[in-house]
């Protein structure tokens, strides 16, 4: 079966590259789920987003991933993003503390535009991290 070419970037690092069967992303117009022979396509990730790449026989690669472009193009998937981070490499009780942060600053001040980015970052990095929000 046809594999998909997956490279995952932000400015800091290259966070994985490898061989996947499915691409899943959140862009500005929906969910995007990219699987071999895929047409070419240029999407925008939206702001907490999660990226999930399934991999034949091993476990779900989950990253949080924080605005951005995914490429798609001859079995070729890139994901560049503004901010990624690993599940795997989540802090989940600083991503909670983040979280009620950016909460009790938005009731306090419903028009805290960084606060409710703030609140959808830390909910990618928990949801990448396999917790429930």
């Amino acid at each position: 079966m046809a594999k998909l070419r997956v490279g995952v970037v932000s400015p800091e690092r290259e966070i994985w590259s490898g061989e996947a069967d499915m691409v899943i992303a959140k862009t500005v117009d929906g969910e995007i789920g990219i699987m071999p022979q895929h047409a070419p396509v240029l999407g925008v990730l939206v702001e907490g987003g999660v990226l999930r790449v399934k991999r034949e026989g091993e476990g779900d690669l989950v990253a949080a991933v924080h605005g951005g472009f995914i490429s798609v193009a001859d079995d070729e998937v890139s994901v560049l993003a503004e901010v990624a981070e690993l599940g795997s490499e989540v802090d989940v009780a600083a991503a909670r503390d983040a979280l009620e942060r950016a909460q009790a600053s938005i009731e306090s001040n419903q028009e805290d535009a960084d606060a409710a980015v703030e609140a959808k970052r830390a909910r990618a990095r928990l949801k990448a991290a396999g917790e429930d929000v």
